[in-house]
């Protein structure tokens, strides 16, 4: 979806840069008086007024020529990075431990032996704290290597330590590995296809996450192989449509980090993503009293700075707000209320990160705003946005959204009247459907419903809006013809046609039904 290539990342760069990181940048930059006038700099000052890479525009206004731009704009890539570092040490413990390392083997190589131990030392203490397994093998190995190349009147003591010591963390890691890969490996599997489509996804999913997941003891978990866990687990039950279970496992998640919080501000993002795995979990599971609360909590600790705000963060937040903002109106039946309060700040907040959003968050937000408009009896609009996903060319991400829009698609040209081309629009959803072997009873019900609708006459169609009604509703809780109402639901646009009323009004009373 985005435009953005290769030569653009210094620009993308530069947008990211907040106010205080540009002051931070020119600072570093002009430490020697030479800089102040150098290239580089005339090139930061030209590329952070742009909005988008013009070259000509950059070559006119700065003393560069076209043969020295690639050079120039790499070192001014690397300069603005090592200020980054400076500036960010402190807050990033990793960064810290790492300059720590440098600064250590600088010593060691001087055979300042001590000197480089007591570094490590320093840098183990952090690593320890914030449970940087990884980082805290490397610096044990180090501390073995001086220990048992060179006399530091300290071997025989700690010998027998640091042994024990990187054998315990090499065990932690491989569990903490292995509990990542799964997570990883789950999600993987979900981008690419969804919710699982019948018995052997079933069975294939069960048999993965069976064999794949370590022995473990609960109590003796670290965070991260707690996290790990958790997070895998939330996969596995929101791919198999367990939604209870998922609940249970994405409130682990997010209790994990409320009872551990520094942890809030060293891994922001694993935060987030709880948050929104809680709320997904309680919105498909239509419990509107607790989704509303969690909603609001989580939108109280964004405002209160509770949650760490960097470039990864904003863009979570941004997503994860205003999708659930939209999932609350689905439940309430709002949506024109949805379409006014938030697709404009929506669409302004938007433009700032676009740039910075990947296929599936793009994918995802279209069909959300697609499936407002559609609620709020905007069709025009609803086209537009589905349009969007339907145009986009890479086949293997988020398939089952892919083919979910088509339906809708088909849906809202129907109730606009462009129906024109309906046929041509059937016979194109119906190879899309086949092509991703997503070709089941639900779907095959509602192309049969389209591709027959020209052959009836005005006064039978109610009817026909009836039986197919009828026999959609026996596969609602089906295993897997279900999940097609989770993304599309079309048992309340054919109750709004039986009954001649808008899919606003039919939602809203059963919100208020159930409520």
């Amino acid at each position: 979806m985005s435009n953005y290539n290769k030569s653009d990342h210094l620009l993308l760069l530069i947008q990211t840069l907040s106010k205080s990181e540009k002051r931070n940048f020119k600072l570093y930059a002009s430490r020697t008086k030479r800089n102040k006038c150098a290239k580089f700099m005339k090139l930061f000052e030209v590329m952070r007024k742009i909005n988008s890479y013009d070259e000509k525009k950059i070559l006119k206004n700065t003393p560069i020529s076209k043969m020295q731009l690639s050079n120039v704009k790499a070192h001014l890539y690397q300069q603005i990075l090592i200020s980054l570092k400076l500036l960010h040490t402190e807050k990033n413990h990793d960064i810290q431990i790492r300059e720590y390392l440098n600064f250590a083997q600088i010593l060691y190589n001087k055979g300042l032996y001590i000197q480089s131990l007591k570094l490590l030392g320093k840098a183990k203490i952090i690593a320890r704290c914030y449970e940087y397994n990884t980082i805290l093998l490397e610096l044990v190995e180090f501390e073995k290597m001086i220990e048992s190349q060179h006399i530091t009147r300290s071997l025989y003591s700690r010998s027998g330590e640091l042994s024990a010591e990187s054998k315990e963390l090499i065990e932690k890691i491989q569990c903490n590995n292995a509990l990542s890969n799964l997570s990883l490996e789950l999600y993987g599997l979900y981008l690419k296809v969804g919710y699982v489509r019948n018995e052997k996804d079933k069975i294939f999913i069960e048999t993965y996450f069976r064999t794949n997941l370590p022995k473990f003891d609960i109590e003796k978990l670290s965070f991260y192989e707690k996290l790990f866990l958790y997070q895998a687990q939330v996969w596995y039950h929101y791919i198999r449509q367990d939604f209870i279970m998922c609940y249970r496992s994405s409130y682990k998640w997010v209790e994990l980090f409320q009872n551990h919080i520094k942890a809030k501000k060293i891994a922001p993002v694993s935060y987030l993503k709880g948050y929104h795995y809680l709320l997904d979990t309680l919105f498909y599971l239509n419990h509107y009293s607790k989704f509303t609360d969690v909603l609001k909590q989580f939108e109280k600790e964004v405002k209160n700075g509770e949650i760490l705000v960097n470039g990864n963060t904003k863009i979570l937040i941004f997503m994860y707000t205003y999708t659930n903002r939209i999932n609350k109106h689905y439940m309430e039946g709002s949506f024109s209320e949805g379409v006014k309060k938030i697709l404009p700040s929506l669409f302004m907040d938007f433009k700032k990160i676009y740039n910075r959003l990947d296929s599936h968050y793009i994918m995802v937000l279209y069909y959300k705003i697609a499936c407002l408009y559609f609620g709020s009896g905007d069709n025009e609009n609803t086209i537009r946005y589905l349009s969007k996903i339907m145009e986009n060319k890479k086949k293997n991400l988020r398939q089952d959204l892919q083919c979910f829009a088509r339906l809708l698609h088909l849906i809202a040209c129907y109730e606009s009247g462009l129906d024109e081309n309906m046929d041509q629009k059937i016979q194109s959803a119906y190879r899309f459907f086949i092509q991703m072997d997503d070709w089941y009873i639900v779907q095959k019900k509602i192309i049969h419903f389209f591709k027959n609708l020209g052959n009836v006459y005005p006064h039978q169609i109610k009817g026909q809006f009836k039986k197919l009604r009828d026999k959609l509703i026996k596969y609602y809780d089906h295993p897997y013809e279900k999940r097609t109402f989770l993304y599309l639901d079309i048992i309340s646009w054919l109750n709004s046609k039986i009954e001649n009323k808008s899919v606003e009004i039919i939602i809203q009373e059963k919100y208020l039904k159930n409520k």
